[in-house]
This record gives C-alpha cells, structure tokens and sequence, in this order.
C-alpha cells in the first residue's frame, strides 16, 4: 500500500524525518516555492532515496508524500511524481558519494547571494563560518538546468570529498550522513552567509580569522555531533504541538 504507515518501519520515520526537514525550511526562510529539494538514501535499499514530490509547497508535505525512488527515477512508493531536476542532482549525488546518505538543494537567499558574486566565498570571518572551514567547495560556471545525469555527475564530482557545493547563479548542495546532521548545517551555513552579507553591507571590512584558529575551531565544532541531533529533537517536538499532521 503507498504510503502505509507500519510501527517501527525505518522507511516510515525516514519518511518523517524529510517532512519535519521541510516544514522546518521554510519556517526558516530556506525554501523558494515548491522548487528545492530534500533526499534521503533509503535506510532499507541503498539503491532508493526518499525525496518530496513535485508540486507541494514544503509547508504542506506530510510523511505519506514523501516519494521512494529507485535509481532509475522510478517511483516505487508514494502518490506524486518526481520533479526531473530533482533526480538528476539527488540521484547522481547518492550514487558518486557514498558518504553522501543525505542531499539538501536549496536556493536559500544569503547563501545564493554569495553565488552571485565573481569570487564570492563564504570568509573565515564568523564563529558560524569557521562550522564550514576546509568543507566547502564552489562550482563558478553556471551550466544551465540539471535535465540530465552528465549534469548531476558534473556536480557530484565537484563535490570531491567535500560535503557543500556553493552553484554559481544558482545555490546550494549540503550533504550529511543524517537529516539531523544535513539540516542543521544548512541551518548555520544560511546564518553565516547573512552575517557576511549584512557585514559587507556596512562598507566596512571584514575581519577574517587566522587560519590556525579557523582550523582549531572547525576541530572543536567537529566535536560537538549531539548538537544537530538536539536541535533536530527540538524541532521535531515543537511540530508535534504546532503541526501535528507532518506524521501523517
């Protein structure tokens, strides 16, 4: 049956992890529309991902909307369709890195902004940043729609060993090993972004970080893995008094 629910089925709360994720995003800014998506490898196939369906605004999507692909694009569970570019990044990604059990395409504005720039980077200038120092890598030729598999490969394979890639005119990929792990970077890596963006806004300079204490401080963040799972409970227990249905 599409969509069953069934107690302690691994799928079912994968299903509801990625609804939570988006409901999230869009309270907090990070969502355009019904375009942008969430993945998640499959936790009893390796061969499937779990992604939101074309044409539901995130705030909408419930667990039972969340589709179950094969790496063919084939829906093998759920009641909508995939959207074409949603495949072609999530499925080339989840394929070329294994590392990668968790893919968030977003065009989320401050981050996107830096996209746009000629050179723009993410600067070692905020205790936010430094969460990302050395973890980020940047594709600075915009190559139109990922209509096809040789575009989604083009991105995975810039993606390398990093775990975000910053698209040119376009926006962002974070990968993770988790939900927990993937939101919250994408959480704190659109919060640095605006800090660097309202920054610059002042005409001022900005105050960048020695390398060495960048490096030691992205080794103390590394550290501190329970957080993501924290901030993720918190969420979770927050929708489950203001918006129940996401379960559903």
């Amino acid at each position: 049956m599409t969509g069953m629910k069934l107690r302690n089925d691994p799928v079912w709360e994968a299903r509801v992890d990625l609804a939570a994720a988006l409901r999230w995003a869009v309270r907090y800014g990070l969502h355009e529309g019904i375009c942008n998506h969430f993945s998640l490898q499959s936790p009893n196939d390796p061969g499937h991902f779990l992604i939101n369906p074309q044409g539901l605004h995130w705030s909408e999507v419930k667990a039972s909307d969340i589709l179950v692909v094969d790496a063919g694009g084939k829906v093998v569970d759920g009641p909508h369709q995939v959207e074409p570019t949603a495949f072609f990044i999530h499925s080339r990604v989840h394929l070329g890195k294994p590392g990668a059990r968790c893919v968030l395409h977003t065009h989320m504005p401050y981050a996107t902004a830096l996209t746009l720039l000629e050179g723009g980077r993410l600067e070692a200038a905020s205790q936010n940043s430094l969460k990302f120092y050395g973890r980020i890598v940047y594709d600075d030729e915009y190559n139109g729609l990922a209509l096809d598999a040789t575009e989604g490969d083009r991105m995975c394979a810039k993606l390398k060993d990093a775990d975000i890639l910053f698209l040119a005119s376009h926006g962002v990929i974070v990968t993770g090993p988790d939900v927990a792990t993937a939101l919250d970077d994408l959480y704190y890596l659109e919060r640095a972004c605006m800090n660097q963006v309202m920054a610059s806004m002042t005409g001022g300079r900005l105050r960048r970080i020695a390398p060495d204490i960048a490096a030691m401080t992205r080794r103390q963040m590394d550290g501190e893995d329970a957080q993501a799972r924290l901030h993720f409970q918190a969420l979770k227990r927050m929708l489950d008094r203001e918006e129940p249905d996401y379960r559903d």
